[in-house]
């Protein structure tokens, strides 16, 4: 078991985390929806995941529609956050606006043993949330999951090893829908989440999206990025894999002023970079996460991305003899064929033409 720093594995947006999460409407984003039945629809689900000083600040929403009672959803974080805070009153809705212009208390960790399961090491009351960040491999999480009343879907246990290899800590989020609706919020509105976690990169977990959903059905999301610089990508986002690019520029004045000003956002910098990442694609094909190195250098890492496990070794290439044979084919043919060009030389007499 270890923690998992982005460098190794991680969001800034950031978002993300592999947790249980309860929720009527935004609350945590890039998460797998878990209830009780299926009268509950994961809507868009709008993340940023904003890095600097090596700190991810992970603020997310979801948004659902119908259903009632208790129902939620998984995703998996890069470390032990230091703080799980209610974000920001305006902070994803100015940002969707900067893109689409047109378009109208923390308990602290407590000491545990290597081998005790699932350990609760921090528990947070957000307004109808009870959010519990754990440790564990997935087999852990997936029984505190049961224990605590959630069917886990047919594909959970390969899901959460996907993440567990890499991370083993987790952020569980109860949401009670009536329990929501008694403090006077609607099917829509939500709660957002700030996460605070020390990172070597940012990270976002897109595969966890895909949890209990058939191979065809579609997964739409919003991931901001909001890094020191511009940042690089990995998968780069194609549009033909799942993922797009639909803003990359450096951050307005007027945006980082009115981010900076919300609640918990006095770490915005005075300058930055956006990027906006849709994910647009169906089940099938998020098969990853998106990895970011946010120095900008090109080298983000493809255990982030999931693309390989930790202390993975690739092989090297297999001997090909039928290859090697073909080359020394061609080398003697070489050989014999400028042997014949000096033998068709004249050795003796008059050069041509004198």
């Amino acid at each position: 078991m270890r923690q998992r720093r982005f460098g190794r594995f991680g969001l800034g947006l950031s978002t993300a985390v592999l947790g249980l999460f309860l929720a009527v409407t935004p609350t945590l984003a890039c998460g797998g929806l878990i209830g009780p039945n299926g009268a509950v629809n994961l809507l868009r689900t709008t993340t940023l995941a904003g890095y600097h000083d090596g700190i991810e600040h992970y603020v997310t929403a979801f948004q659902f529609a119908g259903g009632g009672g208790a129902f939620g959803s998984i995703t998996p974080l890069p470390g032990i956050p230091t703080s799980v805070v209610k974000g920001g009153d305006w902070t994803l809705q100015r940002l969707i606006r900067e893109t689409e212009p047109l378009r109208l208390q923390a308990v602290p960790a407590a000491t545990f043993a290597e081998d005790a399961g699932a350990v609760e090491i921090m528990k947070v009351k957000i307004d109808a949330l009870d959010i519990t960040v754990l440790k564990g491999g997935a087999p852990d999480i997936g029984a505190w999951a049961k224990d605590h009343g959630f069917r886990l879907p047919p594909d959970a246990p390969e899901v959460l090893d996907f993440y567990a290899a890499r991370s083993q800590i987790f952020l569980a989020a109860a949401f009670d829908a009536d329990a929501a609706k008694n403090r006077g919020q609607q099917i829509g509105d939500g709660t957002p989440v700030h996460i605070t976690i020390p990172t070597t990169n940012p990270w976002v977990p897109l595969r966890i999206l895909a949890l209990g959903k058939a191979a065809a059905e579609t997964i739409q999301a919003d991931v901001y990025l909001l890094t020191d610089r511009a940042p690089a990508l990995l998968p780069a986002p194609t549009g033909s894999n799942g993922i797009r690019l639909d803003h990359s520029a450096a951050a307005s004045a007027s945006l980082l002023a009115d981010l900076h000003g919300d609640r918990g956002m006095e770490w915005v910098p005075s300058s930055g970079w956006l990027t906006k990442v849709a994910v647009d694609g169906t089940a099938a094909q998020l098969g990853y996460d998106l990895a970011i190195d946010a120095s900008g250098a090109g080298r983000p890492s493809a255990v982030d991305a999931g693309f390989t496990m930790p202390g993975a070794v690739v092989p090297p290439p297999a001997f090909d003899l039928s290859r090697l044979l073909l080359a020394i084919g061609f080398v003697a043919a070489g050989l014999v064929g400028v042997a014949l060009i000096g033998r068709a030389r004249p050795t003796t007499g008059r050069p041509i033409g004198w």
